[in-house]
């Protein structure tokens, strides 16, 4: 990293509002050739905004553009299309996948820039009768993931990959992009927008040694990530922002998680302390019984699952990438087809019946929050007592047969979890798609809550979530868990956030279980265990 030299970005007096609610003010910061800035900040601090602005996306054109400056290698730009920041040499990952799933690896980094050969007819007909060059996208593609330095198969579907792969094609897809004609610079400036939130500890470890070989190439790198140590591992500077300015930008030097959390939420964090209680498993009863469970669910082996949850417990299911533990609640709950058996309080639960399983009073907050757990173009209101209404025919006035919908218990139960979660948004009328990726999170918890469920199945429940809102979201699970009783199966990939909120964590290997532990246990013996083959017991 070169700081005499002339910057590769600069952003001077950048604002920017949304019907009039002001989300950017003043932002100016400048980036330099190889340096890895790491961008944190609060869900809705504005991060994305910020980073939508440079890559010249519509939500921002389509809203009244932004105010201030922009420039690349010292000169204005004003870009008009995301092509135009491409031709400038700038790539984006979103944080949401957008990939085709039924397009292999190479297909989909290579997806309208495929290289092209003439055909016999071309002559006559023109480039309308040229044929895919398959071996120059093989090339391509593969140079691509060559250069990032992860393991990943060129061929596979994109429907069969594990979630952590996903992510490493959408990063070749970028990378892939100086090999474009259309391109007036070779990708110089690489914006990642959460990349390890969907990756095991093994896969973020390549994905961070990929980031800084690319910096030693001159790649300048803004690394948005709500994992703290691995900003302060991998990044030469770190930028906090919260309510839409620049509060901190410093080099990274002796900086520690708790400067980070501090600069962040204003307040004083602790990250450390993790709370263990004393759960008395010979005189409690096992709640929920699964045996023999497989599950068909792509880039997931779920092949022999045996596992009993104690009532009121919080268990922990981990392990690493595509080894099976997302594929076991959306098993359980019927997103997939599943086989085995599933027993809840000495009772056999129907498998590949959704509604069978809420009917006996189970919710899940599901991974996929965009896919599977919001109405994104309905307010939030409905986002959270529509799963209610329809199961438990709550929030809704009767008379006789006559049903509607109580407006007046929707507002207020959507206005006490957006209280109560501290959700950020403009009032419960808002769209679901208007919110931060954290913020919607929130809203899928808030909409399984509302379902007074006695077994609660939640999917990566911080994913993309910020240091304050994982504390804040984390002690709400062990609040109902500790006041209604609710038993709580949590899938995550961060064996950290297990151990911190958990009884028990099970670890899942080639899609059984490896092993149970108390989650006091050192760290190295689930590591011992992702290792090891699965028992299925």
């Amino acid at each position: 990293m070169n700081e005499q030299s002339t910057p590769i970005l600069e952003m001077k007096h950048i604002s920017k509002d949304f019907f009039g609610n002001k989300v950017l003010q003043d932002v100016n910061f400048t980036l330099h050739e190889g340096e890895i800035l790491g961008l944190v900040g609060e869900n809705g601090a504005g991060k994305s905004t910020l980073m939508n602005i440079l890559f010249a996306m519509d939500s921002i054109k389509n809203t009244g553009g932004y105010g201030g400056e922009m420039l690349i290698d010292g000169e204005v730009v004003h870009f008009e299309s995301s092509l135009d920041a491409l031709r400038k040499g700038i790539g984006m990952v979103h944080q949401e996948f957008s990939l085709l799933p039924d397009f292999t690896a190479t297909e989909n980094i290579v997806l309208n820039r495929e290289p092209q050969k003439a055909s016999l007819l071309s002559d006559l007909f023109g480039d309308r009768m040229n044929t895919l060059d398959r071996k120059q996208m093989e090339k391509i593609g593969q140079r691509a993931i060559d250069r990032l330095g992860v393991p990943l198969d060129a061929q596979m579907p994109v429907s069969q990959m594990p979630v952590g792969h996903k992510q490493f094609t959408e990063i070749a897809r970028e990378l892939s992009k100086d090999d474009g004609e259309d391109v007036e610079h070779e990708i110089r400036l690489l914006v990642l927008d959460e990349p390890t939130a969907v990756l095991s500890e093994k896969e973020a470890e390549n994905l961070l040694a990929a980031m800084k070989k690319l910096s030693s190439e001159g790649v300048a790198i803004i690394f948005i990530s709500h994992r703290l140590q691995e900003i302060i591992d991998v990044c030469d500077s770190i930028m906090v922002m919260r309510d839409g300015r620049i509060i901190q930008k410093v080099e990274n030097r002796n900086v520690n998680i708790s400067d980070i959390a501090n600069w962040m939420v204003g307040r004083e964090v602790d990250v450390s302390h993790i709370e263990h209680r004393d759960f008395n498993y010979q005189k409690t009863p096992i709640d929920l019984s699964i045996r023999h469970l497989w599950v068909n669910m792509p880039g997931e082996i779920v092949r022999d699952v045996n596992l009993d949850v104690y009532k009121g417990e919080i268990l922990g299911i981990g392990g690493l990438a595509g080894q099976g533990k997302l594929g076991i609640p959306n098993g359980v709950m019927g997103l997939y087809p599943a086989g085995g058996s599933v027993t809840f309080q000495d009772k056999a639960q129907l498998l590949n019946s959704p509604r069978s399983l809420l009917d006996s009073e189970f919710a899940f907050v599901s991974e996929d929050r965009r896919g599977v757990g919001l109405l994104l173009d309905e307010s939030l209101e409905w986002n959270v007592s529509f799963g209610a209404m329809q199961v438990k025919e709550l929030f809704l006035k009767k008379y006789g047969p006559v049903k509607w919908r109580d407006q007046k218990a929707i507002e207020e139960i959507t206005d006490h979890y957006i209280k109560s979660l501290q959700i950020r948004c403009t009032s419960s009328k808002q769209h679901a798609k208007e919110l931060s990726g954290g913020n919607q999170q929130k809203i899928c918890l808030a909409k399984a809550f509302a379902m007074n469920p006695k077994i609660l199945f939640v999917s990566e429940p911080t994913r993309g979530i910020d240091i304050g809102a994982k504390q804040l979201v984390l002690s709400v699970l062990r609040e109902y868990n500790r006041v209604h009783g609710i038993t709580i199966i949590m899938v995550s990939s961060e064996l950290e956030e297990l151990r911190s909120i958990c009884d028990r964590i099970a670890i899942v290997t080639d899609g059984k279980v490896s092993g149970i532990l108390p989650a006091a246990a050192p760290s190295s013996e689930f590591g011992l265990l992702m290792v090891t083959k699965g028992s299925g017991k």
